[in-house]
């Protein structure tokens, strides 16, 4: 045991627990964390509530991210799930499944991530709860709840023929921080190496931050609400296979111009975890600031995404089983 950063495994769980509870600040919940359940208070009677899930191995590798790192995307994935039903992020509930020899300031490092994550993009949201547990593998389960305010939800299903496909966020900037990760911070057998920040230029380290700490633009998820948007969703696995979700959801055709995509069209297009908002409004609508025009909707034909007019090769997107690579680090 190392006196000022034992493991969990050193540890009783109520003393990792309070390690944690130390670190997360103080609950707006009527009833916070450390009884059996929080609860919480539900403005207009309806509850918005998403999940997803890291794991070390096919999410994350330890060599690349920090605890910090890891907890802040933990936060920031499941707010952009809450923002892309036109919701206010209200509270999160973690389950963290851990290795005995867990370091505890991994675990603070973690709380410490995702209590800054609610406190940038979502202010007012706070971790409520969770769950500790022990695994052979790093895993982090995060429950978002929301509130919708009187609004009605923005579903993927409501884009219609005419309506304006608008993007709000950056895209591409994580796809080529992946693919930076692999190609240069892994060792000649493949195996994850640590990050050599010196050896960034000023793009790397912002395509870097953008697949390790998202940014989502979370509070502009009610603001498309408010402005008409007709159809709302996260784009997490890329933006063509997210577009032909919202398409087939909608009965549609989205039609994505690569003007407005950047430099990089094609790893905007394709490349994965940009947590951007796409959106699609009324043709007569005002955008709200912060979204640009990226294509338009139209008539239901033989494909659901139209690149420049015509069918996009390949999946345009991220695919956990068939993408991900087994090797941990």
């Amino acid at each position: 045991m190392t006196e000022h950063d034992p493991t969990v495994g050193d540890l009783s769980e109520a003393a990792v627990l309070r390690r944690i509870l130390d670190r997360l600040g103080p609950s707006d919940a009527l009833v916070g964390p450390g009884d059996d359940a929080a609860v919480l208070a539900s403005p207009d009677g309806r509850v918005v509530a998403t999940t997803d899930t890291l794991v070390h191995g096919p999410d994350f590798r330890l060599a690349w991210s920090t605890p910090f790192d890891l907890g802040w995307k933990s936060a920031a994935v499941n707010l952009a799930d809450v923002a892309a039903m036109g919701a206010r992020p209200t509270a999160l509930l973690v389950a963290l499944a851990m290795p005995d020899a867990t370091r505890v300031s991994v675990v603070e490092g973690l709380a410490d991530g995702l209590r800054a994550a609610c406190d940038a993009l979502a202010p007012g949201c706070r971790v409520e709860g969770g769950d500790l547990t022990v695994s052979d593998t790093l895993t982090i389960a995060v429950t978002a709840l929301g509130s919708l305010d009187g609004r009605e939800p923005v579903l993927r299903s409501g884009a219609r023929e005419g309506d304006v496909v608008a993007v709000a966020g950056a895209l591409g900037h994580a796809g080529r921080g992946l693919a930076l990760l692999f190609e240069r911070f892994r060792d000649d057998s493949g195996t994850p190496v640590a990050i050599d920040r010196s050896a960034l230029t000023a793009q790397d380290v912002v395509d870097l931050d953008a697949q390790l700490r998202p940014s989502p633009p979370i509070a502009l998820g009610p603001v498309a609400a408010d402005a008409g948007a007709t159809a709302l969703m996260d784009v997490s696995d890329g933006l063509v296979l997210d577009a032909s979700r919202m398409a087939a959801a909608s009965g549609v055709t989205i039609e994505l111009s690569t003007e407005r995509l950047g430099h990089d069209p094609g790893t905007a297009l394709a490349g994965g975890e940009d947590h951007a908002l796409l959106a699609t409004f009324p043709p007569d609508a005002t955008l709200p600031e912060g979204f640009v025009a990226i294509g338009r909707v139209g008539a239901a034909g033989a494909d659901a995404v139209l690149v420049d007019g015509r069918p996009h090769a390949g999946r345009g997107g991220w695919d956990p089983y068939h993408d991900w690579d087994a090797g941990r680090g």
